[in-house]
């Protein structure tokens, strides 16, 4: 019988009991936690880019549209005049890309304060601007700058608003959760199982040599029984 038992597989998944699918999530959340820049923060920081390659887009086409980039350039540029201009739309989209990049890029901010100053500052500014200059007797770029850059700066916020903070608070509440729950797991669960729950006690062999000299010699093992 102990021949028999010892061939007996121990039960296979006994050692495996603690936790596994919950180690394996949290370690995806661990390698999540060590990219350099989450995806929707990403998303983010390319529309910012976006933003001010199609305002550089709309200027320079203005500038060719209107006689000539260099005569344009000279005119908008070092004869700067804030109400015939498009010059300064330009540097708002700089001060706009520069602004959101270093704060929420490089620095990694989690806070809207960036956001809401680089909003403030360009909507006032377009709004002053429309009022006091003379863009809108210039054609269709003295209302298409305008208007598009006020739409790209309220599109800039509600992304950071309502998409980049919330999802990276959730991401890191679901990392916290899953890390808790990997560290209570051994705690939840048994451990392996020993070998020696499933096998029988040995024999002695003393008991076993006893009971071969007493089938060898019967009258010896009748005499035992009497006596």
């Amino acid at each position: 019988m102990n021949s028999s038992t010892d061939s007996w597989p121990a039960p296979s998944g006994a050692g495996s009991i603690k936790g596994t699918p919950i180690q394996a999530r949290g370690e995806s959340y661990d390698a999540g936690e060590k990219k350099c820049i989450s995806d929707v923060r990403r998303t983010f920081c390319l529309f910012v880019t976006f933003d001010l390659l199609f305002i550089i887009l709309l200027w320079i086409i203005e500038l060719n549209v209107n006689g000539g980039i260099q005569k344009q350039l000279e005119r908008e540029v070092l004869h700067y005049d804030y109400r015939a201009s498009f010059f300064d739309i330009f540097l708002l989209a700089v001060f706009r890309f520069a602004t959101l990049i270093l704060a929420y890029a490089v620095c990694k901010l989690r806070h809207w304060w960036a956001i809401a100053l680089t909003s403030a500052v360009s909507c006032a500014f377009l709004i002053i601007k429309v009022i006091l200059s003379k863009l809108l007797s210039q054609g269709a770029f003295g209302y298409l700058l305008p208007i598009i850059s006020f739409v790209l700066t309220w599109i800039e916020t509600w992304l950071l608003d309502f998409k980049v903070l919330p999802q990276e608070a959730e991401d890191e509440n679901r990392y916290l959760s899953i890390m808790g729950a990997t560290e209570r797991a051994p705690l939840m669960h048994p451990g392996p199982l020993s070998d020696g729950q499933f096998y029988s006690p040995p024999e002695s062999v003393a008991d076993s040599d006893e009971e071969l000299d007493d089938k060898h010699d019967p009258e010896k093992g009748l005499i035992q029984q009497v006596t």
